[in-house]
């Protein structure tokens, strides 16, 4: 069998160099076409699905949040297999799906369906959210910014508005997660005796300091020679203004936000 392929291939030499000369331009060819990376890809495509539930049990956060999310996933087409954690305030859950499903196709699919588990899932829970697609090592690059003279809260909202933005404009850069620092916010410190002294909930308080915050549409004012655009303007730009936050009426005169809580800009809270 050999010496026969042998004298076949001495006698159509010039058959096989052509071959060779094909396949080895063919090789190249792929070659140039391959992508490159440190390693290659050896899992399957995968969306994460990311839900922020703020003061959720992580049994809530299961039976309310990752469950609902879990039934509209499934039946996705090339779905294998679903992981899912539930912590704190937060769900986590990883779509698996088969070796020969597009990566882009695969988070279209699972964003339709995301639809479906939007209007099953309780009031103050943040929309879910698809992270975005990344290497197999993960995080690569880790930076540290510290100051000595700027205040982290100021450290903390450059990286994030500046440093963020510039780091996610490079190719090849798919996500940027900060940790650490002090994240900037209006905090209002309730105080439990002023708020029995002024027949005030903690209802009350929450609702005042959100309409504070916000912005009203107020539809068109129509004239013969014009049409104007009406809108409330209410959001806040100081903390002055959130402080002089009415809550309610008692007895003809207005409960502000500072009298019953210590209104302040400070750090968010941490966790890890």
């Amino acid at each position: 069998m050999l010496n026969s392929i042998v004298k076949w291939s001495i006698a159509q030499r010039w058959l096989v160099v052509l071959a060779c000369i094909l396949i080895s331009l063919w090789g190249f060819r792929v070659l140039t076409q391959m992508p490159l990376d440190v390693f290659p890809s050896f899992a399957p495509p995968q969306v994460e699905i990311q839900t922020i539930a703020s003061g959720l049990a992580p049994e809530e956060v299961e039976s309310l949040v990752t469950r609902p999310i879990e039934s509209a996933i499934n039946g996705t087409p090339g779905l294998e297999a679903l992981r899912s954690s539930s912590a704190i305030g937060i769900s986590a859950i990883r779509a698996v799906f088969s070796w020969d499903t597009d990566i882009y196709r695969a988070r279209q699919l699972v964003t339709e369906r995301l639809q479906q588990a939007r209007s099953q899932l309780p009031q103050g829970v943040e929309e879910p959210e698809i992270l975005p697609t990344s290497s197999p090592l993960g995080w690569t690059v880790k930076y540290a910014f510290t100051s000595e003279t700027t205040p982290l809260m100021e450290v903390w909202r450059i990286v994030n508005w500046q440093v963020k933005n510039r780091l996610l404009a490079v190719r090849g850069v798919s996500n940027v997660v900060i940790f650490g620092g002090d994240e900037r916010q209006y905090q209002v410190l309730v105080d439990p005796d002023k708020l029995k002294a002024f027949n005030v909930s903690l209802a009350d308080v929450t609702k005042a300091a959100q309409a504070a915050n916000a912005n009203a549409p107020g539809g068109f004012l129509i004239t013969p020679d014009q049409e104007t655009l009406v809108r409330g303007v209410g959001r806040i730009e100081s903390i002055e203004q959130l402080k002089k936050s009415v809550i309610k009426a008692s007895n003809g005169t207005p409960v502000l936000l500072e009298q019953v809580a210590d209104v302040q800009i400070g750090a968010a809270l941490k966790r890890g």
